[in-house]
């Protein structure tokens, strides 16, 4: 994709910030949220009149604003939640651009029901709550020529590749336009859209009040994203899998370049695992420099990867990928070196700094994955005498032939007499939060437990291990040496790597949680 220009556009007050929403069903909370906005520096605040229970009070939503504000009344059809008929609609967005509000949201098929007011801006703008329909280029092109300061698309992504058709829209748009994709799949467009010319994009005050489906908070695009640095000559990285909305790469990645003043930004891609390799070929287009890649996509990514450094080829599992200048992938495994670098540091930590060795120590890894293979094949060079245990046991016995080791059934992995324990499987994180992959009754005094789960970081088999006085390693360590490795494949730089672990420890805190 080329950079944009917008020759014929004109300058959009609030350029390249982010419209705060707020949505209540209370004059009292909106007018609370209105204020803490302001507070949190918001530019731009869009008012969603249809969650409110009662009519508008408008002198008492626009009285001492903090900053411009938009008027919306959007239809059940569009997402929204006016109860109303269209003829009340229609004039209650007629009395709101009265009443003072600096912008209106007016959908493509009544813009002109509704008369320009003298200084209001508008945005005309099309909602498709169920897919991005075929024509959405001629859709675009017919709101273009309607009487409108800025357009609106939010349409509802089934595939990572209709994020580049919504962005190229963005690209080529003759005025100012915001495209985006609503969903876990259409994250992408959201934040990209900065890269090519969006006047902004849209964040939730309240992400709780269910505004859209996958629109970010206000403090996500701030906090997570650093929207407001994004340009046109921002790098690109991100991860890859399914599910993704629980990783916390986007927060310590993006964190990192600000750091280290590094003009980039690090993304979620949620990719199906059918459509892994049509992803790959579609973003070359952005194109993305590098990506980290988790489940379920490891081994695929390491099959993929034109140059494999040593540990791809050993464990045939690949974490980050690197593009090279011909387009094609490096790929590297990040996990492998991660792995034994936090557990041989765990036990310096316990031993008063004797050197630890991991040779002759007889260790479970639970799972035969990405993870897994990495960690099973750095015991196992490490000399460690390496059980593998795995729901799916043809799997098990896979890895455990490949390294040379012995494979359990699943059900006689509480029959190992381990001295090291490694869960690699996603049991304790979300959704399987209050699962743990072994009996309390397994978790002997002096045991090491590592759990390479790091979100949550106490995870069932972390709390129970703790209370059975274990040695406990959560996936914290292991997540940190890991991704900083994967940063200075991306950047060729140094990471900051206590600020990277602070910046994981904070967003994991009970304590950070209740003060956001």
């Amino acid at each position: 994709m080329a950079e944009a220009t917008h020759p014929e556009s004109k300058p959009v007050p609030g350029a390249e910030h982010i419209i705060v929403v707020i949505g209540r069903t209370r004059h009292k909370m909106v007018q609370a949220e209105i204020q803490e906005a302001g507070r949190r520096g918001a530019r731009v605040i869009e008012v969603r009149l249809d969650f409110l229970a009662k009519a508008p009070d408008f002198k008492r939503l626009l009285d001492n604003k903090p900053c411009p504000m938009i008027a919306t009344v959007r239809r059940p059809i569009d997402g929204g939640r006016w109860p109303g008929s269209e003829e009340a609609r229609l004039m209650l967005l007629r009395q709101a651009i009265v009443a003072g509000f600096d912008w209106v949201d007016l959908e493509t098929d009544i813009i002109d029901k509704v008369p320009r007011f003298k200084t209001v801006k508008r945005i005309v703008s099309y909602h498709n709550m169920r897919s991005v329909p075929a024509d959405l280029e001629q859709i675009h092109a017919r709101m273009c020529d309607q009487d409108a300061d800025v357009v609106k698309i939010a349409v509802r992504t089934q595939h990572p590749g209709e994020n580049l058709r919504l962005l190229e829209l963005v690209r080529t748009a003759k005025r100012p336009t915001i495209a985006m994709g609503m969903g876990d799949l259409g994250m992408p467009s959201r934040i990209l859209g900065a890269k090519y010319g969006a006047p902004f994009t849209y964040g939730a005050f309240n992400k709780e009040r269910g505004i859209a489906p996958g629109l970010p908070s206000f403090d996500e695009l701030q906090r997570v994203f650093f929207y407001e640095h994004i340009n046109a000559h921002t790098r690109v990285f991100g991860v890859v899998g399914d599910p993704i909305g629980h990783s916390l790469s986007p927060l310590v990645h993006n964190t990192a370049f600000r750091q280290l003043g590094i003009n980039a930004v690090y993304l979620p891609f949620r990719v199906p695992r059918p459509d892994l390799i049509t992803f790959f070929k579609d973003w070359e287009r952005i194109p993305v420099e590098g990506y980290s890649v988790t489940l379920p996509h490891k081994e695929v990514a390491a099959s993929l990867a034109l140059v494999r450094d040593e540990m791809v080829n050993m464990t045939q599992s690949a974490n980050t990928l690197v593009r090279r200048v011909d387009g094609n992938f490096s790929a590297y495994n990040t996990d492998y070196r991660g792995a034994t670098d936090s557990l041989l540091a765990h036990m310096a930590r316990a031993t008063d700094g004797r050197a630890p060795s991991l040779s002759g120590r007889l260790t479970l890894v639970l799972g035969a994955g990405g993870v897994a293979r990495s960690v099973a094949h750095a015991l196992h060079r490490e000399g460690a005498l390496v059980h593998i245990a795995n729901r799916t046991e043809e799997r098990a016995h896979k890895l455990a032939e490949e390294i040379g080791c012995r494979a359990l059934d699943w059900a006689a992995r509480h029959s190992v007499s381990a001295e090291i324990v490694i869960n690699c499987t996603p049991v304790g994180m979300h959704p399987k939060v209050d699962e743990s992959p072994l009996h309390p009754s397994f978790l002997k005094p002096g045991l090491i437990v590592f759990d390479t789960v790091y979100n949550p970081e106490t995870t069932l088999l972390v709390k129970e291990a703790r209370n059975r006085g274990c040695q406990v390693l959560t996936g914290i360590d292991f997540f940190v040496r890991q991704a900083a490795a994967q940063f200075r494949l991306f950047t060729g730089q140094e990471p900051p790597l206590e600020v990277m672990y602070k910046t994981v420890k904070r967003a994991l805190s009970p304590v950070t949680l209740r003060e956001e």
